[in-house]
């Protein structure tokens, strides 16, 4: 039996007979990659997200343009001009984006919590509101030309005006980012993909009643809650420019309440996916 003195024992020379790794520090930690900033991960998962909207959600694009356009089409037996046309052609248009951002974006996000993907995006050094913010964007700015196809058609076919059309410019990304917000919150706080599949056809078939029929004929209570709906901000903005001066005061207004409902949807939709990413 050998006996070794305390001094010939250097600090860090003992190491268990099961841990032979060297130790980068005194706490033996291995240095973690620097979390990513918000920008450069938010065009990052902007960019991967549009790229498979691309490739997955194409055909669902050409059904939502289809819907709306069929829609104008029914509605032009019964609708001749004025208001009322203009609601229906705001409605429609704006429904593209309803049926991608909301109907499709809960509808992703239910299926990603409930594979076990939300795993994936946490073991990321990106942010939560990049993946959030990343996602609501690519499936708004993914309803662009749907959108535009189908106010120009709509146009033609009930002789709007189409010289304050530029004002999609600024209806789709507000009401995208008001309606993506929502549709990413009721997919991450389902507690069943089932539900939230079921909530983002609601919120569509909401975006559909509310939004198309025009709101003169409809009884007070669903008049109420047509103005708890984000994408009749966007609806009433867009019919608005058909007029031949439009009060853009007003529109801009509208537009308002679109970008302050999207900011909230969006940040309880960050907080969502940190709630659901840690459980």
């Amino acid at each position: 039996m050998s006996a070794v003195s305390a001094e010939a024992v250097t600090p860090g020379a003992v190491r268990s007979g099961s841990d032979s790794r060297p130790r980068s520090g005194g706490d033996g930690a291995a240095p973690l990659a620097p979390r990513a900033k918000l920008l450069p991960a938010l065009a990052a998962v902007y960019r991967a997200q549009l790229s498979r909207a691309r490739v997955a959600r194409i055909p669902l694009l050409f059904v939502a343009t289809f819907q709306s356009v069929g829609i104008m089409i029914m509605m032009r037996g019964v609708v001749d001009g004025g208001d009322e046309a203009r609601a229906v052609v705001a409605g429609s248009s704006v429904l593209v984006v309803a049926f991608v951002a909301l109907n499709l974006l809960a509808q992703y996000f239910g299926q990603l919590r409930a594979s076990g993907g939300l795993d994936h995006y946490a073991t990321l050094p990106v942010p939560p509101a990049a993946v959030v913010l990343g996602a609501a964007a690519a499936y708004a700015s993914f309803t662009v030309p749907g959108t535009a196809v189908t106010a120009v058609v709509g146009s033609a076919l009930f002789g709007l005006p189409m010289a304050h059309l530029w004002v999609l410019a600024a209806v789709v990304p507000l009401s995208g980012a008001a309606l993506a917000g929502l549709g990413a919150a009721l997919g991450l706080l389902a507690p069943r993909q089932e539900l939230a599949t079921l909530c983002g056809q609601l919120g569509m078939s909401a975006a559909l009643l509310l939004g198309v029929l025009p709101a003169a004929h409809m009884p007070a209570p669903i008049a109420y809650a047509r103005d708890l709906l984000p994408s009749t901000y966007g609806v009433e903005a867009l019919a608005r420019s058909f007029d031949a001066r439009p009060d853009w005061a007003v529109v801009a207004a509208d537009l308002g309440v679109c970008a302050a409902v999207g900011v909230v949807s969006l940040a309880v939709a960050t907080w969502a996916y940190r709630r659901a990413a840690v459980r």
